[in-house]
This record gives structure tokens, sequence and C-alpha cells, in this order.
């Protein structure tokens, strides 16, 4: 029987599903005995809260499409924003798995790549600026009173200097797209070099086309402002719900001081970004810890709300992307209604789900946190 590229990621999904549970299931035990320890009720409300983030993000994605004049329902793009968590977590690639996601559901509703990819990277330059927005008023509270960390402020820089990349390309896409396309050309030539080492076809010219849609759909967004201002402000609303659920964890534990937990979120947020583990796992529990004991609090406290926070904000999305990601277009095997996927589309689908396959296990394993 010849199996479906559809059937494959679906098997890689149980898979990995699998393999993390097998790997780290022993979190969700210490996790049991740690929520004995807080108050109830602000946990509940803050699970809650950060379901809200996810719902606001899906109208993010709804509003990104209107600014490049494309229609799609916050409904339809529920399971697109958790499929985006289950991607970004089994194969870290700095967000770029789910942009992919993205990108293809996008185009097997029948819209066009160059529109995809800029609505993608409009609403990934919203959720980051939103972020920084936060994170520049929690560093000016640091500032005056604590003080400020090298580390800390090192990485605050990287996201700075990630959301200028990004503003960058879609300003160079509006402005001067034959720059872009110079820029793009030799990435397009190093992919296909590697394809080939690793005996797959190389994929059809793809930057010319790509780059025409997407300097058409920079300049729909610039005419488009107000649209564009929604989409900032969903993210925005999305990322105080996360606050908030890191607030309310927080205060379930026994810490009320605005000051570290506020900074704590920032705190995790940022090594969740920048963290060459998935999603920060490991990683962003002792930065919590240490961020707590900065401000006086017991190391205590600090490991169970980094516990507690990261099963909410990790585990919670991520089980729900492994079901709600087989409801996306790219899992149930749509077809463009336009166009029919073309053979590179085809091949770099298949490899991309050997590739998740092959990386899933090593991917999964969590370090132990502090």
């Amino acid at each position: 029987m010849k199996l479906s590229a559809r059937k494959i990621l679906i098997g890689v999904v149980i898979i990995v599903v699998i393999a993390v549970f097998v790997l780290r299931g022993d979190q969700l035990v210490e996790l049991a005995e740690t929520v004995k320890q807080g108050s109830l009720v602000p946990l509940l409300v803050a699970v809650c809260t950060q379901l809200g983030k996810y719902f606001a993000q899906s109208f993010a994605y709804k509003y990104a499409f209107c600014a490049v004049e494309e229609s799609v329902s916050a409904k339809d793009m529920l399971p697109v924003v958790f499929g985006t968590f289950f991607m970004n977590t089994i194969a870290p690639s700095l967000n770029l798995a789910g942009t992919t996601l993205v990108v293809d559901d996008a185009r097997r509703r029948g819209i066009e790549p160059g529109k995809a990819t800029s609505a993608a990277l409009l609403m990934q330059l919203s959720v980051d600026s939103a972020f920084m927005c936060i994170m520049v008023l929690s560093f000016v509270a640091l500032t005056f009173t604590v003080g400020l960390e090298p580390v800390w402020f090192a990485l605050g820089l990287i996201v700075l200097f990630i959301v200028g990349c990004m503003a960058g390309l879609l300003v160079l896409g509006y402005k001067k797209p034959e720059t872009l396309v110079k820029v793009l050309t030799p990435i397009s030539r190093l992919i296909n070099r590697v394809l080939v080492k690793f005996k797959r076809n190389p994929m059809k010219p793809w930057v010319e086309s790509t780059v025409k849609g997407f300097s058409s759909a920079a300049g729909m967004m610039a005419k488009n402002p107000k649209t564009t201002a929604k989409v900032f402000g969903c993210s925005l609303i999305a990322s105080c719900c996360e606050l908030s659920a890191f607030c309310l964890v927080g205060v379930g534990f026994g810490v009320t001081s605005p000051q570290p937990l506020v900074c704590g979120y920032v705190v995790a947020t940022l090594f969740a970004m920048v963290s060459i583990t998935p999603q920060g796992v490991g990683v962003v529990e002792a930065a919590v810890t240490v961020a707590f004991t900065m401000f006086g609090s017991s190391a205590a406290a600090g490991i169970a709300i980094g516990l507690v926070y990261r099963c909410i904000v990790f585990w919670m999305p991520f089980l729900i992307g492994a079901v709600l990601i087989n409801f996306t277009g790219t899992f149930q095997g749509k077809k463009a209604p336009k166009q029919e996927l073309e053979g590179h589309d085809a091949a770099a689908l298949e490899a991309a789900a050997e590739g998740v396959a092959q990386a899933a296990p090593a991917q999964a394993k969590e370090p132990d946190h502090a």
C-alpha cells in the first residue's frame, strides 16, 4: 500500500507525541505534586487566560490575511495557531517550521504564496513587536530598581535584531523587490545544493515569483494601515494574556509583587525565543528561578512557578496542537483550488516529514530543569 504524504505526517505527529511522553512524561507527575502546593483558583484562571492568547492570535492571523486582501476566518486559523506551536516545538528553526505550515495551509486555500508569506511575516513581526513593547517597559523598570543584567540586555538586543530584520524584509519587498531577489537567490542555490547532496530533487525556481507576490502583498499592507494595526493590537492582547497567565501562576504560589512577576515573564519569554532547546524547555525554568531570587523570592517559589507556567505554555498547546494540526489544510491533504501542488512542493513536504521523524526523539528530550 502506497503511503500518502498526509498519512506520513499524521504518523510523525503520533510518534512525536509518544516520544515526548516517554522522555518527559515524568514532568507531568511532578506538576501534579507541585500544583498541590499552590492556590488552585488562580492556576485555573491562568489556564483560561492562556487559552485567550491563542484565540487572540487566531484573530491576528485573520487580520494579517485581510491586510494582504485575502479572507480567512479566525475559526479556520485556530488549528493553524496551535499547529505552528507544535511544528516549532518538534522542529526548532527560529519559527520557520511554523511559518511553512501557515504558508502551505493558505496556499491550499487558494492564496498566493507571496501573499501568504507576507501575512505570516506580518503576524510574526506583530508577535515579536508586541512582546518587545512589554520587554522594553520591563527593562526600564529593572534599570531603576535592582539593575539590568548584561545577559538579559544582550537577549533583548537579539529580539530587537529579529524584529528589525522582519521589518526590513517588508520594507525591502515593497521599496526594492529587485534587491530582495538578489538576497534570496544565493539562499535558493544553497537549498538546492543541500537537496542534491541528500539525493533529493532540487526545487524549481521560486525566488522571482515569490518576491513578486511578496512585493505586491507588502504594498497592500501599506495601503491598509488600519488592518495592519489590528494585527498588532490582537498580538498585543495575546501577549498581555500570556503575561496575565504568568502573574496568576505567581499569585497562586504567594508572589504578589508586580516587578518580579512582570520581569519573570519577560525573562521566560526571552529564553524561550533564543534557547537551543524546543520552546526553551529546561532553560526557561532555570532562568525564571534566577529572576525570582534576584527580587528576594525563594528559589522554591521560583521553581514551582517556572514548572507550572511552562506546563501551561508548553504541554497544553503542544497536546492541543497535536490534535488540531490534523485539521489544517496541509494535514488534510487539500489541494489548492486554483492550482495543483507542484512537484517540488510535494517533495519538500515529504522531506520535511522525514526530517521531523528523524529529529523528533532528540528534540523531544528535555534537559532537567533547575
